[in-house]
């Protein structure tokens, strides 16, 4: 999966939660969106994969 393959699924999942959620504000997501980085970051410092390995294996769980 490349980093737009990514970020379409991301958004395909924002946008469900922004439907079930009526509430959720664009300051939410982008909170979250950072927490997703943060944690693919220290994942790649923990285990020295660079970050196209580590989003395959996230996507086959």
């Amino acid at each position: 999966m490349n980093s737009d393959q990514l970020e379409g699924k991301w958004k395909q999942v924002k946008g469900e939660f922004k439907q079930k959620y009526g509430n959720l504000t664009d300051d939410d997501v982008t909170y979250s969106e950072g927490k997703f980085d943060e944690m693919m970051g220290r994942l790649q410092e923990k285990t020295g994969k660079r970050r196209e390995e580590l989003e395959r294996e996230i996507e086959n769980w």
